[in-house]
């Protein structure tokens, strides 16, 4: 008994480590709908975002070439404190200053909170080649619960999210005195317009960041814990997984080191064996042209999930009013770990399956980039029926394209180290590609147009 509430507390920090890998740019994107009316980004901020976390890829590239010219020289445990520190400094400085303006380039920017989103994107991307290595050192069965901790990171900020709501918009037909003097009931001189009034959330922005500083700091004290609690030091791996992990990390091939992680969830018959097409990676289960199709798939997917409709998910949803916008963020962000969930329960490695998800998926990224170019006037704008088509249509497209980069991931893993190196790759390859395209598209040639949330001039 006393052995499974020692491995019991670990699961428990090693799930509440995991969900500080990415709760703070999760965080972030799903606050959006609250922060976008009171910036001078407005609907430019997401396009904006999707630049700054590419930049921030600076910092896993960093601790990987670090580890292949220096290998060992590097203290892991020392860049995580580093990370998930700034994380805590820079998630406390947002509720003070993510207002603040200054003038950049002839224009008025959010610049403090710019700079702050850049700082906790280096620590999210960082904490993809940190914090996984650092769970090898416990034992294989903890890896679970850290993936299901990555996946709250996702989940939580949702839920807290729609928990917070969105400010009704209320339309009001103000008197302007165009002759610059204080509003009046008189004729003489004053003009009469429309004007947004947002009322407030159930709790404002500056909460939310607190809420994500809190979550950051829990991450940093089960990361102190699992390295110092006695019940921690119990559940180390044995000394033979490190060796091989280590062995893995340094590039050894996993053909001829197989980690208990690594191993196919399914086991090839004999028959299979026998009719393996030889290729440069482990099982020669897939011909070379399938790999390369994987790859393009994996590339693909990334592209449109982590750029592409990020970049005009406010021109997709603002039209239908900020409740769409709300919860497409919200509940989006949350089919993502869902998703993970259930291909954790049910993995599947059929390529059919795999380009049916991917053809669908891509369908309906179309329908939400094509209401993104009719922006300020989708189909159905002023409709219910629109609104609940475009929210549904991004949980649709954030669900069945996690699914598929977890096939995809699940088809490399068995693959071994060097595909898995590639995976990663590819995948920030596709998602540079993707905020590369888009962001002058969106930012320098305006090809999307942003509306008034009081305008009626679109048809029904």
């Amino acid at each position: 008994m006393q052995a499974i509430t020692m491995a019991l507390k670990v699961h428990v920090l090693a799930a509440v480590f995991g969900m500080g890998s990415w709760i703070a740019i999760n965080g972030l994107w799903v606050e959006l709908p609250l922060i976008v009316p009171e910036i001078p980004e407005g609907w430019y901020l997401p396009s904006y975002l999707t630049i700054i976390i590419q930049l921030a890829n600076v910092g896993p590239l960093f601790v990987t070439l670090m580890h292949k010219f220096c290998p060992r020289k590097l203290d892991e445990s020392a860049v995580i404190y580093a990370i998930v520190c700034l994380g805590i400094v820079a998630c406390f400085l947002l509720p003070f200053f993510w207002k603040v303006t200054s003038t950049f380039a002839g224009a008025l920017h959010s610049t403090v909170l710019l700079v702050l989103a850049f700082f906790l994107s280096l620590v999210d991307c960082t904490s993809s080649v940190t914090f996984l290595p650092f769970m090898t050192r416990l034992q294989p069965k903890f890896l679970t619960s850290y993936f299901i901790g990555e996946g709250l990171s996702g989940l939580v900020p949702g839920l807290v999210a729609l928990g917070q709501g969105v400010g009704v918009v209320s339309c009001v037909n103000m008197t302007i005195n165009t002759t610059g003097s204080v509003p009046s009931n008189s004729t003489g001189g004053d003009s009469y317009s429309i004007v947004a009034l947002y009322q407030p959330a159930n709790f404002p922005p500056k909460v939310f960041f607190f809420f994500l500083s809190g979550m950051m700091s829990l991450c940093l004290m089960a990361f102190i814990l699992l390295n110092y609690l006695p019940e921690s030091h119990h559940q180390r791996a044995t000394s033979n997984y490190v060796k091989q992990t280590e062995a893995a990390n340094g590039g050894a091939d996993l053909s001829t080191v197989e980690v208990a992680e690594m191993r196919p969830m399914i086991s090839p018959s004999d028959g299979q064996q026998e009719a393996r097409v030889k290729t440069i990676f482990r099982t020669g289960r897939y011909s070379p042209s399938e790999m390369v199709l994987i790859f393009l798939v994996l590339a693909w997917v990334n592209a449109l999930t982590n750029a592409v409709l990020p970049s005009v998910q406010t021109y997709s949803c603002l039209p239908y009013g900020y409740l769409a916008y709300h919860l497409s963020a919200a509940l989006g962000a949350m089919a993502n770990p869902l998703a993970c969930f259930v291909a954790m329960f049910y993995p599947n490695r059929s390529l059919k399956l795999m380009g049916f998800l991917v053809l669908s998926g891509s369908a309906t990224a179309s329908y939400i980039m094509a209401m993104a170019v009719l922006s300020p006037c989708p189909w159905l704008a002023h409709a219910a029926s629109g609104t609940t088509l475009i929210v549904l249509s991004w949980i649709f497209f954030v669900g069945t394209l996690s699914y598929v980069k977890v096939m995809v991931g699940i088809i490399l893993r068995d693959e071994g180290h060097s595909a898995l190196v590639w995976c990663g790759a590819v995948v920030q390859l596709g998602s540079m590609l993707g905020a590369l395209t888009m962001f002058p598209l969106v930012s320098i040639y305006g090809l999307f147009h942003s509306g008034d949330p009081c305008n009626t001039k679109c048809s029904l």
